[in-house]
């Protein structure tokens, strides 16, 4: 039997105006420690707000008797479906200001359903606007704007389903709405995994991470969502489409790559197969700090031009070390990681560690066996890992500006890109603030021509305009990054947060090109309006 969320015996309330789960956040005593830490922060804590208080109106729309057993009108769910849980969301609803609330969500469980509501909607001039887990933090699932009758947020979440294993091919079809949790548990009796586990892993689906090309587990090779994709099934406006199961192909232009990263807005993806893996059997860890930040990165470069292929090669500047508890001494950290189902992986691991040293690398720990106590650094960092999202919407409460952005480059633009992101963020943020910035950085991802930076910005906001503080210091971010051509994004997604970036990043050709898809697969306009093009 295929398990659900409920199957699961999960009960726990998720927050609908920040990350996770209600009972996870930081209490106000907690909250006011943090702000402590951070000058200029208010005095106490931001009240947690409440959905009576919010501008909730009457839909301005409703459907039909025939589709109106799979919409709600109640005010939680419309609440929840507003926005996602970046930064700006959540001082946002901490501030009262939301944005527009959807007038209805819909949960369909097959594929007739969605594409009956995508037929009412365009006939309506309601906007649709995908949903999946909600954890977008670039504002890919709310709306902005005037321009339709009315908005309808379109929750997956009901089909979660593992539809069909095939052990010889070793993948699976799956529904979309599917958590990561939903979908790793049903994927366990057979001893396979998706192996794909982002941040959100337990807040957000399989057609999240598909639309919006989501970075995962593995910091080399397997990076992306993208790789574990054999086949597609969407529902557009204009039709329904499934593409052939291949483990390659040749013949033209590829039909999965137009919808993954399209963020729905060229159709609703409900289905995929997906290539799995054996679960991991050998795995093993270790921890190498560094004096020098430049060298460190020169030993990221070295391992990831190897051929050793790290799962985990993630490199913690001394601010992210000091945050994240793997280091209390200045130094930065690399966190190495490998696994295998198949043989020990310590050798591998050996050898990455050596490489480390020969770039200065010193004082590495590391456990070979999964059932030891596991390395300090390496914990400390996995525990803050997952920890983070709450503390950041803790300090939000305190007023304070936190939030995170990501990008990739080549191996060359690298170390004057973290360099200037650092001078040019921090100066953008003591200019709208009048207080110094925490700028943290790490890299995530590393690649054999170049590297994912993940940058975290923290520092007092101004009371009341927090949103415009960290609006004008992600622009400045923004014009670093164009200016070394580094990506927007390389995991967060477009959304509408990133669209200056991403219209300055894509070639005007294919601009038009994306412009006609959307004018055959969705002449009327209804799908996620503002996210890619307008």
């Amino acid at each position: 039997m295929s398990a659900t969320a409920t199957d699961l015996g999960n009960s726990r309330t998720r927050s609908w105006w920040g990350w996770g789960y209600a009972d996870a956040h930081p209490d106000d005593a907690e909250c006011a420690a943090m702000g402590a830490l951070l000058a200029g922060t208010l005095d106490r804590p931001l009240p947690i707000p409440r959905i009576a208080d919010l501008p909730i109106v009457r839909p301005a729309v409703m459907p039909p008797p025939s589709l109106a057993h799979l919409v709600t009108a109640d005010p939680r769910a419309r609440a929840a479906h507003a926005m996602g849980k970046a930064y700006r969301d959540v001082i946002r609803a901490l501030r009262g200001r939301p944005g527009r609330i959807p007038d209805l969500v819909a949960h369909p469980t097959d594929d007739q359903e969605v594409a009956d509501l995508l037929d009412w909607a365009g006939g309506h001039n309601v906007a649709v606007i995908p949903f999946g887990g909600g954890s977008s933090v670039v504002g890919g699932v709310e709306y902005r704007g005037d321009a339709h009758r009315a908005v309808l947020s379109l929750d997956l979440t009901s089909m979660d389903r593992v539809l069909e294993i095939d052990t010889a091919s070793r993948s699976a079809r799956i529904q979309a709405g599917a958590l990561g949790p939903v979908l790793e548990a049903q994927l366990r009796p057979h001893d396979l995994t998706l192996r794909h586990f982002p941040q959100s892993f337990e807040f957000s689906t399989l057609g999240g991470w598909l639309a919006t090309r989501a970075g995962g587990h593995y910091a080399t090779v397997h990076t992306h969502i993208d790789d574990f994709v054999q086949s597609l099934r969407v529902i557009t406006p204009a039709g329904a489409g499934t593409s052939w199961r291949l483990p390659a192909s040749g013949a033209g232009p590829s039909p999965d790559r137009l919808f993954l990263g399209s963020e729905g807005t060229l159709g609703i993806i409900t289905e995929a197969w997906m290539r799995l893996q054996e679960r991991p059997r050998h795995k093993a860890s270790a921890s190498v700090a560094f004096t020098d930040f430049h060298r460190a990165l020169d030993a990221v470069r070295v391992i990831a031009q190897s051929d050793l292929a790290p799962a985990n090669c993630r490199l913690l500047d001394p601010g992210e070390a000091l945050l994240s508890g793997a280091s209390h001494d200045g130094s930065t950290v690399l966190v190495l990681g490998f696994e295998s189902a198949t043989s020990p992986v310590d050798d591998r691991l050996a050898s990455a560690v050596d490489l480390a040293r020969t770039h200065g690398g010193h004082g590495q720990t590391h456990t070979t066996d999964r059932n030891a106590p596991a390395d300090s650094a390496v914990s400390a960092w996995r525990s803050a890992f997952l920890r983070m999202p709450y503390l950041r919407d803790g300090l939000a409460r305190m007023g304070a500006v936190v939030e995170t952005f990501e990008t990739a480059a080549t191996w060359d633009k690298i170390p004057a890109l973290i360099d200037e992101v650092r001078t040019e963020v921090g100066a953008a943020a003591l200019k709208a603030t009048g207080h110094l910035a925490t700028i943290n950085c790490r890299l995530t991802h590393v690649y054999p021509d170049g590297a994912a930076p993940y940058f975290t910005v923290a520092v007092a906001g101004r009371p009341n305009d927090e949103v415009k503080v960290w609006d004008d210091i992600k622009a400045v971010a923004g014009e670093v990054l164009h200016r070394h051509r580094a990506t927007i994004t390389h995991h967060h997604a477009v959304g509408r947060d990133h669209r200056p970036g991403y219209d300055l990043q894509r070639p005007d050709p294919f601009a038009l090109a994306l412009h006609a898809a959307k004018d055959a697969l969705d002449p009327h306009r209804i799908l996620n309006p503002g996210v890619l093009l307008d």
